[in-house]
């Protein structure tokens, strides 16, 4: 009784071909294989071996062909491209023993996959987990390939992508691709190889966002980095995690658990590609109430982090006033003293409960008049009193108050939304606000701790003050 040999020839280089596989090659009685593989193997056949070879898409005739060989008591070497347990020849010689009802023995023999050839090329970009998906709806249904795509972009996968065009299947990789993008950042690395291994050879890196599916053809396998990839020297890295410590953890045991929560929040995120200073304070504010509601309610004018946080660096902003003391409590002190900052908040101050009296007004409106006499180019966040702001609003219109910015974050039922509202209009001021009846000092603290660290954005290190 002969025997079947599955072997994997790799992508298409002769000195890819492992020589376990070589050595099958020089023994086979016969090979059986797609006709175009045959010129990688031809300077190992032996004299008297037979080759028979076969066009594309005979994958049962040349299968049926071995069986029939090696029934004959010859070993036969099935050839398949790549490793050929991956879409090769493997499972269907396995399904086809079982089908046949056969005895034959078969032996695997791996090979290097394209996508470990493509990824060699482009630098490290597997180096953590992954999955391949192939675009060939063939033999698997659409709505299950799109699942996976799904399920990949989603789970933060890096991701092989095979088969990703054909003459006939032109629409499947832009589909992938506007998925990715509704899961993942749009500056996401993103490589591809074109006939990895052969003389032809092409190597490019780019990003999901600008990831063109023109460029490339059924002899291109495509590579998506996850969100921890990144591009260096025109390669393409996904690292492991050695060098966290070094490069990415803080030096406290507080800061590694926050950096950490950043990470996952931002592993979960709905939108992937916020603006950087949005992003930084949205990650703050879910952090801070674990509610990802605040994808939702969380409004920052454009550039309104940065802009209050350059502010800071230079000098010009020097006060924080804060409605309640809760909100002034939160703020880190020792972000204050870093960047040379006073927080401060007037309701214990002795002339706010005489005010309040006197005029009728709430002591937090007090407060807020007292701040504006003393501080009126202030950064004012609110995190518990719609009346505060409400002040606030009052004497901008007035010309008696010029915020450096304001944090609108009051929580509750009554006129909580209204004072919202109004500040909306001053569109020369960076306004963060978080809308509808949410709030509260936390958040506020948190919103104003996310300016004074806005530098450490880029790389999602919060937490160096704490």
């Amino acid at each position: 009784m002969g025997k079947i040999i599955v072997a994997g020839i790799g992508p298409g280089s002769k000195q890819d071909i492992t020589p376990a596989v070589l050595e099958a090659v020089r023994e086979a009685d016969v090979i059986v294989g797609y006709k175009y593989y045959f010129q990688f193997i031809e300077p190992y056949v032996t004299d008297g071996c037979e080759c028979i070879d076969t066009g594309m898409k005979k994958e049962r005739q040349r299968a049926e062909q071995a069986f029939e060989l090696a029934e004959q008591g010859k070993t036969v070497v099935v050839i398949s491209s790549g490793d050929a347990g991956i879409y090769g020849m493997t499972p269907l010689i396995y399904e086809m023993r079982r089908e046949r009802g056969s005895n034959i023995e078969i032996e695997s023999l791996p090979g290097i996959s394209a996508f470990q050839k493509a990824a060699s090329l482009l630098g490290a970009p597997i180096g953590h987990d992954m999955c391949v998906i192939s675009l060939s709806d063939l033999m698997t249904p659409w709505e299950v390939i799109e699942r996976r795509i799904i399920a990949a972009a989603v789970g933060d996968f890096v991701t092989a992508i095979y088969n990703p065009k054909s003459h006939g299947r032109y629409w499947q990789l832009y589909r992938l691709q506007e998925l990715f993008l509704q899961n993942r950042s749009a500056e996401t690395p993103v490589g591809y190889v074109r006939q990895a291994g052969r003389e032809d050879e092409c190597i490019k890196v780019t990003t999901l966002g600008e990831f063109n599916p023109e460029d490339v053809d059924m002899f291109t396998v495509i590579l998506i980095g996850n969100s921890q990839s990144y591009m260096a020297d025109g390669k393409m890295i996904t690292p492991r995690g050695y060098y966290r410590d070094l490069t990415r953890e803080g030096d406290k045991i507080g800061q590694n658990i926050m950096i950490e929560s950043f990470r996952t929040i931002a592993g979960e995120l709905r939108k992937k590609d916020y603006p950087l200073d949005h992003k930084w304070a949205l990650l703050h504010a879910i952090h801070t109430t674990a509610d990802f509601d605040m994808e939702n309610i969380l409004y920052t004018d454009n550039g309104a982090v940065e802009t209050l946080y350059n502010k800071v660096k230079s000098g010009e902003l020097k006060t924080i006033v804060t409605d309640v003391t809760m909100v002034t409590s939160g703020i880190r002190k020792g972000a204050l003293e870093r960047l040379g900052v006073e927080a401060k908040c007037y309701l214990s101050d002795s002339r706010v409960a005489e005010m309040a009296t006197s005029l009728g007004i709430t002591r937090t409106q007090a407060g807020i008049r007292l701040a504006v006499e003393e501080h009126p180019d202030a950064l004012f966040a609110f995190g518990n009193a719609p009346t505060a702001l409400m002040e606030l609003c009052d004497l901008i219109r007035k010309g008696k108050a010029a915020p450096a910015g304001i944090i609108a974050a009051p929580v509750g039922f009554v006129h909580v939304r209204e004072s919202k509202h109004m500040v909306k209009p001053f569109r020369n001021i960076p306004k963060i606000i978080v809308e509808g009846r949410k709030g509260g000092s936390n958040l506020a603290a948190t919103l104003c701790n996310a300016i004074l660290c806005f530098d450490d954005a880029a790389q999602l290190k919060p937490g160096r003050d704490l």
